[in-house]
């Protein structure tokens, strides 16, 4: 037993020491690219106006999105809408352009992997309670069925972000780059 033990152990400690080096910051980032990236920055695109100048113009659909009850109240007028409102609209959506492109970059990217935690956080509140997603779309933890766009795979997108939180994004990294691994 102590030989299968010491077999084990010998062959699985080369893994910890690849993961504890390289391996899991830059595979979280890549897989980070390679699935959410393009979803989150179609997302803000909706948000924004034409050309470059409507980056600083957002589209009533924006609001829309992000509160949709208060914009119902207001007759989807978003000048109707409070200070407060307008701050939460365009930090979310600037939010969705700026914190996937520092996680991709590896900048600052732990504290870029919170916001996104952050983000997910909002973003499934209001799904649930602005939007009123079904419980079909909402599913629920531990029933058997690893399919629901939001309890399941949300679940996955925030447990991949703790991970870069945790462990930092590699050394193919701006972090690693700018500061040897202490940003």
């Amino acid at each position: 037993m102590t030989a299968i033990v010491r077999l084990y152990t010998g062959a699985f400690g080369h893994l910890d020491r690849l993961c504890e080096g390289w391996l899991i910051g830059t595979l979280a980032r890549f897989i980070f690219a390679a699935t959410l990236l393009v979803f989150f920055w179609r997302s803000a695109l909706t948000k924004i106006g034409d050309g470059f100048a409507g980056i600083f113009e957002l589209r009533a659909g924006a609001y829309a999105q992000i509160l949709p009850k208060q914009m119902e109240a207001v007759g989807y007028d978003p000048s109707q809408l409070g200070l407060f409102a307008h701050i939460v609209v365009h930090a979310g959506t600037y939010g969705e352009f700026v914190l996937p492109f520092l996680i991709v970059a590896g900048l600052f990217t732990r504290l870029a992997a919170l916001g996104m935690i952050g983000f997910i956080a909002v973003m499934t509140y209001t799904d649930i309670t602005q939007h009123g997603a079904d419980p079909g779309t909402i599913g629920a933890w531990f029933d058997g069925d690893p399919g629901a766009l939001i309890a399941d795979q949300r679940l996955y997108w925030a447990f991949a972000m703790l991970v870069l939180a945790l462990k930092g994004p590699g050394p193919l990294s701006l972090d690693r780059l700018l500061g040897r691994g202490r940003l």
